[in-house]
């Protein structure tokens, strides 16, 4: 039987206006079922919907230099399947970049590199993806048997304000994080001092550049976003002075040692499933420090030796152009003269409140994320979420399912399953709980294995 090609796969055999599988995202973990339904030959009719108008994987955060944090080998494919067209290795081979990166000596690619990795990818599946579409509503459809058989999901066009409303039989929700900036730092007026680390990249070098004297800016946070952008506002742009605000007592470093990074191996997923309650929330704050609030130990040592070429020549710290600031909370900010302000600091340890030294022209929340976009989208389908989760995420309604990426009040995973560590075992694991289970329920949609690009 000659292979399946990714039109025959993802479009399926149906004309009935009903959807297989509708993702609402369309970033890796989407990206990673697309990948998964194509190398298992699954045909089915599926569709993503994509708030942004291309793909791009955190784009506000591609500086030059920055590293991915894990190896290539956990790519959209390698640990599900290693001969998948789909592989990292495979995308440098059709880059005529494989012997060239294999030089380098290194797992951890340049995160642009990876973004094209991804981008790549995602390329394949272009005639499958709508982008420019914010889904708004996702809502049961009753069956004549009076049971749910299948669900409508209501988008906008982010351009036109244009509304859509698809059907689908199963739903996958992996829309990612919203900017999280504390209520200190809310700020909507147009001209707003406060940008959030997802933008900066594409927002504060222009910004920067469109001053001509001397730039004070204040970055909020202590994590891996905070430091890189503490980096690279003061190795590539010289008229910049820059100060890192953090609660804790330091920066800390982010725990990769091979014991601890088992934790991210498919099967301890299911191990982590099986615990009690308490068993997985005292997990959890164990393994905090392989991912959050963190910072790699190599760039830790990078921003110690900038700091202390300049105590070399001023021992003065306050005098300092580049200064980390410990054990200090922002509580908010009092604007200044000329489109400044100064940050309001509370000291974590004795609960002191002053203003800070500097005056800044930009403040920058390198703050985190918020994962509750589904709770708005879901709203008419809540009283059916009431179900048990399976271990492989998805909520257990019979037919139709919604599979969920990064539930964090719903879906209990070793830490956070938008992680990249796990999307290839797990977007394989979601396809085979839609389309493969059920005592043979759509094993008709099962096309063989290898299908070719």
């Amino acid at each position: 039987m000659p292979a399946a090609t990714e039109e025959e796969v993802l479009n399926g055999v149906e004309d009935d206006g009903m959807y297989d599988l509708v993702c609402v995202g369309f970033g890796p973990a989407s990206l990673a079922i697309a990948v998964a339904i194509h190398d298992q030959g699954i045909t089915a009719r599926t569709l993503f919907l994509e708030r942004q108008q291309e793909f791009k994987w955190h784009g506000g955060m591609l500086l030059p230099d920055a590293r991915m944090q894990i190896s290539f080998l956990k790519d959209l494919a390698t640990l599900r399947d290693p001969r998948s067209h789909f592989t990292f290795l495979n995308y440098l081979h059709s880059k005529n970049r494989l012997v060239a990166f294999t030089n380098l000596s290194t797992f951890l690619p340049f995160r642009v590199e990876y973004n094209d990795y991804l981008t790549w990818c995602a390329s394949h599946f272009d005639d499958h993806v709508r982008y420019g579409q914010e889904t708004l509503e996702i809502s049961p459809r009753q069956g004549k048997s009076g049971r749910v058989d299948s669900w409508d999901i209501l988008s906008r066009d982010v351009r036109t304000d244009e509304r859509t409303t698809v059907r689908a039989r199963h739903i996958v929700i992996a829309v990612g994080g919203e900017p999280r900036i504390p209520a200190a730092l809310s700020d909507i007026s147009p001209d707003s001092l406060i940008v959030h680390s997802s933008s900066y990249s594409s927002t504060v070098p222009r910004l920067l550049a469109a001053k001509q004297a001397g730039c004070h800016v204040a970055i909020v946070g202590g994590g891996q976003s905070a430091a890189e952008i503490f980096n690279d506002l003061q190795t590539r742009f010289e008229n910049v002075s820059v100060c890192l605000y953090t609660g804790d007592s330091a920066l800390r470093p982010s725990d990769d040692s091979p014991f601890v990074n088992e934790i991210f191996d498919p099967h301890r997923v299911t191990e982590f499933y099986d615990l009690p309650a308490e068993a997985q929330k005292d997990s959890l704050h164990r393994n905090k420090a392989t991912n959050y609030g963190v910072v790699r130990p190599e760039l830790l040592d990078r921003l110690y030796e900038s700091m202390y070429h300049q105590r070399l020549h001023e021992p003065v710290e306050s005098k300092w152009r580049h200064r980390i600031v410990p054990r200090r909370a922002v509580i908010g900010y009092d604007e200044q003269a000329k489109g400044k302000a100064r940050l309001k600091l509370k000291n974590t340890i004795d609960g002191e409140e002053n203003l800070s030294d500097a005056a800044f022209d930009l403040i920058i929340a390198a703050t985190g994320y918020v994962r509750d976009a589904h709770m708005t989208m879901l709203d008419p389908t809540k009283h059916l979420l009431d179900s048990e989760i399976t271990r492989s995420g998805t909520v257990e309604m019979l037919w139709p399912m919604i599979a969920a990426f990064g539930f964090k009040d719903a879906v209990r995973t070793v830490m956070d399953d938008t992680l990249l560590s796990i999307l290839a075992v797990r977007g394989g694991e979601v396809v085979n709980s839609i389309f493969l289970r059920a005592n043979g329920v759509h094993d008709e949609l099962r096309n063989g294995m290898g299908s070719t690009v």
